[in-house]
């Protein structure tokens, strides 16, 4: 940690304010978990929190990273166990060209392998968009889109060609599978010609 100087806020609180941030979260067992990046931060000895300006999160699996977010701001707490990250969330899949996926919030408790994505969720390759307002993206790299998703399939000249409306949505990053899931409406197509 770079450039730290603690400004008394009342006699038992401090804050640490950190100008160039470069942190990596390990397990017990030694493993990398995640590292963060941030040109701006500060952490709260009270709340025992860290207070992240434009963070880059890289999430690890072993040595490799296996997607790298960035945002706005974030809040790290809970002894590091728990990531909040807010406006203009991007997480970009690493080992896919163009697989990214956006949204207004993302959260992360360290001891649950799922990851919330929550406001205008929109998940984008070369190929295709969904949108939904909330989506889990779990250990098992299939995201789960909420009601109500719209799925749009586009061509060679990035021109809407099929739409599909439908309560759930899972999309699969390994095999490049989505499938539809409704309980209460049927799943709607759109063809365009």
């Amino acid at each position: 940690m770079l450039g730290c100087a603690p400004n008394l806020i009342d006699e038992n609180k401090v804050i640490q304010k950190i100008d160039s941030l470069d942190m990596t979260i390990f397990s017990k067992s030694g493993n990398k978990i995640y590292s963060i990046t941030s040109p701006y931060s500060s952490y709260d000895n009270i709340e025992l929190k860290f207070e992240l300006k434009k963070p880059i999160i890289n999430i690890l699996n072993g040595e490799e990273t296996k997607y790298i977010i960035s945002s706005e701001e974030s809040t790290l707490s809970d002894n590091n166990k728990l990531l909040k990250l807010k406006g203009n969330v991007r997480l970009k899949i690493f080992k896919k060209d163009e697989d990214i996926l956006y949204a207004d919030n993302f959260i992360w408790n360290i001891n649950n392998t799922n990851y919330l994505l929550e406001g205008n969720v929109r998940f984008e390759n070369q190929n295709i968009i969904l949108t939904s307002g909330k989506a889990i993206l779990d250990s098992d790299d299939i995201i789960e889109f909420f009601n109500p998703v719209k799925y749009i399939i586009k061509d060679q000249n990035n021109e809407n060609k099929f739409e599909i409306n439908s309560e759930n949505a899972y999309y699969n990053l390994n095999t490049e599978s989505v499938s539809f899931k409704a309980k209460d409406k049927r799943v709607k197509s759109i063809i365009y010609f």
